[in-house]
């Protein structure tokens, strides 16, 4: 496998969390999506969400294109219906956040 190296100054939302006890996890997805569709995808500077599992911790891994989009969205202003849908089930005191730059990537060329 060949692989291309490249630098980008992007930067990544990193949280970890588990579900509360009981949670739907169809239910947290299809809130997930909706969050993901209707308001995260349409803010400055968003490339991607990535959702990870082990066990019961989740991982959210957001891309975006600069360090300074990456803050506004994680500390956004007023209320978010569709956020506090998402949040209503997570075990917030689990959560874990974490802003990194991006400084280097690999990948297939």
């Amino acid at each position: 496998m060949v692989t291309k190296e490249f630098f980008m100054s992007n930067a990544v939302y990193f949280v970890s969390y588990n579900l509360k006890k009981g949670a739907s996890v169809q239910d947290f997805l299809l809130a997930t999506e909706k969050l993901n569709n209707e308001y995260m995808s349409k803010q400055k500077g968003y490339i991607s969400w990535k959702q990870l599992l082990e066990d019961d911790m989740w991982v959210d891994l957001l891309t975006f294109e600069t360090m300074d989009d990456a803050k506004k969205v994680s500390n956004p202003s007023g209320k978010n219906p569709l956020a506090e849908k998402f949040y209503s089930f997570i075990n917030l005191r689990s959560c874990k956040v974490h802003l990194f730059s991006v400084e280097k990537s690999y990948q297939n060329a």
